[in-house]
């Protein structure tokens, strides 16, 4: 057993948590990281091959459409039939992607800074569909609450963004997950928006980072900063490697930095969890006086 680990079931204010988010990923980046690319890898190898097959074929037809040199109508039914591979492979890749994550901090709080892979792989391709499933009555709960003038959207997202912790942590369906999600926020809706608001924005940041080289060679390749724009350079820069390579750095930094948000959303959880139920607390009493052969 570890015993410089981080503790999960415990109250938590914004500082500790925004610091304790980072402090998790410092310590544990090497098994964190193995365990996500041994899990989500196939998926994501997917999702990049599609992301260029999309690019290189969508350049392709534009092409075709603008400049007259191609059989258009092959490129775009090619076209979109990528877009629909890469499409499900990404929402494959993200699922994965949360599901790992929220596996592997279990198996860690559970086994006191100790994980085991097999059981994180198992739980996380036994829940999939649950997933799927909770993944699809959130979006379109938010989805339908941003067109009935965006508040209700933002009131809906922030307990929302916690039932796949919820799902995972208190062991409940997809539905059951959903219910006891507003349960667990009450009261504590601003605290925990605040917090999400914060861990955007840092998000966000970090993301243009990755994004910002990508759009400066587009817009080389372009002719912008020279002011010589020639539609045949503007479409094959979908053709570039080196485009499509910083489109796939790119790709897969956003999703990594995306993970920054679940881990920190599960130290929300646990937050509220601790002011509702005190489930970490009752477990460290229990533990009090034990010794590692009791």
């Amino acid at each position: 057993m570890k015993t410089d680990y981080v503790i999960f079931k415990k109250q938590r204010e914004l500082g500790e948590i925004l610091s304790d988010t980072f402090a998790f990923l410092r310590q544990e980046y090497k098994p964190f990281f193995t365990t996500y690319f041994k899990v989500v890898g196939p998926f994501l190898m997917v999702m990049i091959l599609s992301l260029v097959l999309y690019m290189y074929y969508a350049g392709s037809a534009f092409s075709g459409i603008f400049l007259g040199n191609g059989n258009e109508a092959d490129n775009i039914a090619v076209t979109f039939l990528i877009a629909l591979i890469y499409l499900l492979s990404m929402v494959a890749v993200y699922t994965m992607s949360q599901s790992t994550v929220l596996h592997y901090i279990k198996s860690y709080a559970n086994g006191n800074g100790i994980t085991d892979f097999e059981t994180i792989k198992k739980e996380v391709y036994a829940s999939f569909w649950s997933f799927i499933g909770l993944g699809i009555m959130a979006g379109l709960s938010i989805g339908i609450g941003l067109m009935l003038c965006i508040l209700p959207g933002v009131y809906l997202y922030v307990p929302l963004a916690l039932s796949f912790s919820v799902l995972v942590f208190n062991r409940m369906g997809a539905s059951d997950a959903y219910g006891y999600t507003f349960k667990l926020v009450k009261d504590e809706w601003w605290m925990t928006f605040a917090t999400f608001f914060v861990v955007g924005i840092i998000v966000v940041i970090a993301t243009y980072a990755f994004a910002i080289p990508t759009a400066i060679y587009q817009w080389m390749k372009m002719g912008i900063f020279s002011g010589a724009m020639d539609a045949e350079n503007m479409l094959n820069v979908f053709k570039d490697p080196i485009y499509i390579l910083l489109n796939i750095i790119a790709t897969i930094g956003q999703f990594l930095l995306n993970l920054i948000s679940v881990i920190a959303g599960v130290f929300i959880y646990f937050n509220l969890n601790e002011k509702k139920n005190f489930t970490g607390t009752y477990e460290r009493i229990e533990s009090l006086g034990q010794t590692p052969e009791n």
